[in-house]
């Protein structure tokens, strides 16, 4: 389980189509290709919805998708409009936490990090 700190945002931030990046309140910055959000969209029509299995994955993602628009859905997720015509993934700040694509955060996904990681979740925490 992340803390509050660590999935609530301080700073929301589209770089042209290509880039999301957002900064949370632990300090740690998050910076999402287009292609890696798109292949990891957690809606019904990308994850069945009765079996929880991924159906796209960034790999079946044309490698030039862009972000045409985003937006934030109430004080909890963000809500992003694709180039390929996908609109229906709804992103919870929760969610990009565990799936910010940087090393550190990577090496906590795989149990690697080190005690104490800025930004990393607390021992014992979702990662």
């Amino acid at each position: 389980m992340f803390s509050v700190e660590q999935t609530t945002p301080t700073a929301l931030r589209k770089k042209g189509g290509e880039r999301f990046t957002v900064v949370w309140a632990d300090g740690h910055e998050s910076a999402y290709p287009a292609r890696y959000l798109r292949g990891r969209c957690p809606c019904a029509q990308c994850v069945s919805e009765t079996t929880g299995v991924r159906m796209v994955f960034e790999e079946h993602v044309n490698p030039d998708v862009a972000i045409a628009a985003s937006r934030t859905v109430g004080q909890y997720a963000l809500h992003f409009d694709w180039s390929d015509g996908h609109t229906t993934g709804i992103y919870s700040f929760d969610y990009l936490r565990r799936i910010c694509p940087c090393a550190a955060c990577a090496a906590i996904a795989a149990g690697m990090a080190r005690p104490g990681h800025e930004g990393a979740p607390a021992p014992g925490g979702d990662a």
